[in-house]
């Protein structure tokens, strides 16, 4: 089976601070039918997203689907507080990058992407 990576399916891939002591990260589509595709895989997840970052799944303290807006939300324990010494980004807005190369499967029921 063949295989996109969100940087080629999503539409924005972003991360933001989500208070001084998380990170949110969002994936957010622009079409309904790659949308429903992906999370009809069930291949992002909790478990891919921490993966991807090199955490464990309990550093994450949230996670959902918000089907309104085609989005994927996930939000993570910051590794130090925000401000604090060692804080590399004081907005959390350079914390999206390993989200770019997550492989979803793409079947040939697969809607056609560019």
């Amino acid at each position: 089976m063949e295989s996109r990576t969100l940087r080629e399916i999503a539409k924005v891939i972003r991360s933001k601070n989500a208070k001084p002591f998380r990170i949110t990260l969002d994936v957010l589509f622009d079409r309904q039918d790659v949308f429903d595709y992906v999370k009809s895989t069930g291949a992002l997840s909790v478990e891919t997203v921490a993966k991807a970052y090199g955490l464990p799944t309990d550093a994450f303290t949230s996670s959902f689907v918000f089907d309104a807006g085609m989005a994927f939300k996930f939000t993570y324990r910051r590794p130090v507080v925000q401000g604090s010494v060692g804080d590399t980004d004081i907005y959390g807005a350079q914390q999206h990058a390993p989200l770019f190369d997550i492989r979803i499967p793409w079947s040939v029921e697969a809607p056609e992407v560019a």
